[in-house]
């Protein structure tokens, strides 16, 4: 590689003694890729079209026959040929003081980023190709690409260095491009539907909205710890009982979590808050807001997620949390009428690890939802009224006071939404937060603890609401069928590498 290094510099240093700039100020683009070959396709072979056009691009490969040379160079939207002739450029040489063939041949490697001007032609072969008359050096690259062949196969390299991902793996291009779809789109369908976006701070003085170990920093002129959000929750409902109606924040979240191909410390969610509402509202919103997504990203309602068909245009299954578990175990919680132990004794049958932690029914419930039934829900399925205990900030069933108006939607095997219908009696709330804090309290990390700033806003007055939450990465992996969420995140959260301590980045002086 450093020898590889070197002789690129020597390259680059060499168009520095010709007069030529190594690293280019600007180039005026007149054409994409993408533009010339839906444009142009019709041409014959042979045929050539006298459009003046300007183009940049890195380059990817090169042959180079005596007098004649292909080039490909790709810019953001595809590839194209560069068909290069030794007498057009030398002509242009002469005459104007430019870089000539020869040059080419010698400085351009494969990885450059390089800007030619010229017409367009069809080759003999049917290759559509830009004839080029004159080209300039716009970047020199000093490390060469991956081996085109056999591309980044490294997986852990393609998270690292993501740039190499983009150059070499189409497909990953084409994830990114989904994701700034996706993103647009969402934001669109609410905007259009009257929701107003509403930034809600990163840095708060109490993490809650969620069952989550927080990241905690230190404002020092304030002299006071800080955390990152673990979600938008609470401000989002402090302007409903402000008086917005509608509201939703599309945003980065941060829990200090474990790392696997369904968690990254780091991710990106949308919150949604109607007011007027309850979670079968949200349950209706959320249906139709991922529908018009899938329909506009994948031009289908029917789609293949790791050799798994789903199918969103069928009317999606609502069945409760007992129900499910039932229909998949076998087990009836309603059999063991409040008795812990005996439940815990019936579910050796079907050898469900629990925790020492779980000590009432509802956490048990939904342990066995988690281990048995959860993975097994491949079609879109929201799973409603949930054990109050796990959610202590959705308003109680009506018709069980042990279970909460709450939902979660699961497609391909995991969690894609959270919503309820959200509790508005401060009494209550404030209840379950001392509960919570309590849990706190005793060492359980994960814990909400109490925000007496959100309690002072309920007291003021909340009108009945329902709140949605969506994981926007998860959601792309299913529309661009990634395995992994680290495909869909463009800078995953790695454990640093061990490098040398020996400076091997460019100097100023090195290119000169």
């Amino acid at each position: 590689m450093s020898e590889i290094r070197d002789a690129r510099l020597l390259k680059a240093n060499s168009l520095v003694n010709k007069g030529f700039e190594p690293y280019a100020e600007t180039f005026k683009i007149s054409h994409s890729t993408k533009f010339l070959a839906e444009k142009f396709d019709y041409l014959d072979n042979g045929q050539e079209f006298k459009l003046d056009v300007a183009l940049a691009g890195r380059v990817l490969a090169k042959r180079v026959m005596g007098k004649i040379a292909f080039y490909t160079i790709a810019d953001q939207e595809g590839k194209i040929q560069l068909y290069l002739e030794k007498k057009i450029l030398d002509d242009f040489e002469i005459n104007a003081k430019l870089l000539s063939f020869e040059d080419l041949k010698e400085i351009v490697d494969i990885g450059d980023w390089i800007g030619v001007f010229g017409t367009i032609k069809k080759t003999n072969k049917g290759e559509l190709s830009i004839k080029v008359s004159k080209w300039e050096m716009l970047s020199k690259s000093l490390q060469p690409l991956p081996d085109k062949w056999h591309g980044l196969t490294d997986i852990e390299k393609r998270y690292r260095q993501r740039y190499l991902d983009l150059i070499v793996n189409p497909l990953s291009k084409n994830v990114f491009k989904t994701r700034a779809k996706c993103i647009s789109l969402i934001r669109r369908w609410l905007d259009e539907k009257n929701f107003l976006e509403i930034e809600t701070p990163i840095l708060q003085s109490e993490a809650g909205g969620a069952e989550a170990r927080p990241f905690i920093t230190h404002h020092n002129t304030l002299d006071i710890p800080l955390y990152l959000r673990i979600a938008t929750e609470l401000h989002l409902k402090r302007m409903v009982v402000g008086g917005f109606e509608k509201v939703y924040e599309l945003g980065r979240i941060f829990r200090n979590e474990g790392i696997s191909t369904k968690h990254n410390p780091e991710f990106t969610s949308v919150e949604i808050y109607q007011a007027f509402s309850n979670y079968i509202d949200m349950m209706n919103l959320t249906e139709d807001l991922i529908r018009n997504i899938v329909s506009s990203c994948c031009d289908s309602l029917v789609i293949n997620y790791q050799e798994k068909v789903i199918d969103f245009s069928k009317p999606w299954k609502r069945i409760s949390m007992k129900d499910v578990v039932m229909e998949y175990t076998g087990i009836d919680f309603d059999s063991f009428n409040g008795d812990l132990n005996k439940a815990i004794k019936d579910l050796e049958k079907i050898n469900i690890e629990i925790s020492p932690k779980i000590n009432t029914l509802g956490r048990l419930l939904n342990e066995v939802f988690e281990q048995k039934v959860e993975s097994q829900l491949v079609e879109p399925t929201f799973v409603i009224d949930y054990p109050i205990e796990i959610s202590p900030l959705a308003r109680p069933h009506p018709e069980n006071k042990e279970m909460v108006q709450r939902f979660e939607l699961f497609i391909a095997g995991r969690e894609l939404a959270n919503a309820f219908s959200e509790l508005i009696d401060p009494v209550d709330q404030r209840q379950r937060m001392q509960l919570q804090q309590s849990l706190r309290d005793a060492g359980d990390l994960e814990a909400h603890c109490i925000d007496e700033d959100f309690l002072q806003a309920l007291e003021i007055g909340m009108p009945p609401t329902g709140g949605l939450g969506i994981g926007i990465d998860r959601l792309i992996m299913l529309l661009t069928n990634s395995p992994s969420i680290r495909d869909v995140i463009p800078f995953p959260l790695l454990k640093p590498e061990i490098t040398s301590t020996k400076s091997e980045k460019l100097t100023s002086n090195e290119v000169k």
